[in-house]
Formats: C-alpha cells, sequence, structure tokens
C-alpha cells in the first residue's frame, strides 16, 4: 500500500520555482547581453510575487507554514545529528532559509543589474565587481540547494525533486 499523499505545491509555486530556476541557469552561463537583462528583471519580479504568495497563496506555500525560526531551525539540526531527519510537509527549516537566501540573492542581482545601468555610476566597478560576486554566491547557493534536495530524497527516501514537479509529497515521511 502506498503512503497518503498530499497536495503540497500549488501551481504558482511550481511555476515560479522552475521558470526562476531556468532563468538562473541560463544567466549564470549564457551571454551578458539584453536578454540577460530582462530574464534577471524577469526573475526579480517572479521573487517579488512568490513572496507576495508567501502571504497571500495555498496554505502550504505561506510562510506561516515554513518559516525557519531559531526554534525550528535547531529542533530540525537535532533530529538531523540524530539521523533521524523530522519530516515536514512543507518546506524543512534548512530548505525554508535557503528558499529566503535564493530569493535575497537574485533580487540583489536585480538591484545591482540596475545600477550598473544607472548614468551615476557610469565608469564606477564597484557594481559590476557587486554583481559578479552575488553571482557566485548565487551559483554556489543552487549548487547546496541541489545537492541537499537529492541528498535528502535519498536519505528520506521522499523524491523532494518529483515533488516539486508534481505538487504532492508523501504526508508523513514514509
Amino acid at each position: 500500500m502506498s503512503a497518503p499523499r498530499v497536495k503540497v505545491w500549488d501551481i504558482w509555486v511550481r511555476l515560479t520555482h522552475w521558470i526562476v530556476a531556468a532563468i538562473v541557469l541560463w544567466n549564470l552561463f549564457g551571454p551578458t547581453d539584453s536578454t540577460h537583462r530582462l530574464l534577471g528583471y524577469v526573475a526579480a519580479g517572479l521573487v517579488v510575487a512568490r513572496l507576495i504568495w508567501g502571504f497571500v497563496g495555498s496554505s502550504h506555500a505561506r510562510f506561516s507554514a515554513w518559516w525557519p525560526t531559531p526554534s525550528h531551525l535547531g529542533e530540525y539540526l537535532r533530529s538531523l545529528a540524530k539521523g533521524k531527519p523530522m519530516h515536514h510537509v512543507s518546506h524543512n527549516p534548512l530548505g525554508g532559509l535557503m528558499a529566503l537566501l535564493l530569493w535575497s540573492l537574485i533580487l540583489a542581482l536585480g538591484v545591482s543589474g540596475w545600477i550598473m545601468r544607472l548614468d551615476a555610476f557610469w565608469g564606477e566597478d564597484w557594481p559590476q565587481e557587486l554583481h559578479t560576486w552575488l553571482s557566485v554566491a548565487l551559483e554556489l547557493c543552487v549548487c547546496v540547494h541541489v545537492g541537499a534536495a537529492v541528498l535528502m530524497s535519498a536519505w528520506t527516501r521522499e523524491n523532494l525533486i518529483g515533488a516539486m514537479v508534481t505538487g504532492h509529497k508523501n504526508k508523513d515521511g514514509s
């Protein structure tokens, strides 16, 4: 008998996740041209929309379902240290923290990219340097995010990547 399933990620969460992921990959490895700039603004806009959805969206998409408080983080880290990670229907506290970090980096990249185009900063090196460092930080965080999703899927025997495709997870973590 299969484990009971629950709808966790609504279509808006899944679409924004995968569209932003595709844009990030394109912008990290593609040419830095007008398409790069446009896609960067689209990614930042989608992040803003997802942040709004964190207040008004479906129950599992809301920040109240997964906000990584210090107590939730501590409890989750202790469960990892014991080798028995706690099951979370929505994001686990580390996943929630990573989502916030990724979104912050994408927004900062959008702002730094915009600043680079302003006449007030013509000839200044720091906006480009900041943008480059933010992109490196985003690249590292994406690698950690994907690696953690794969590792935790194997460890917990719950297909977290599949859940972001289908929207469904096991209700009890089995």
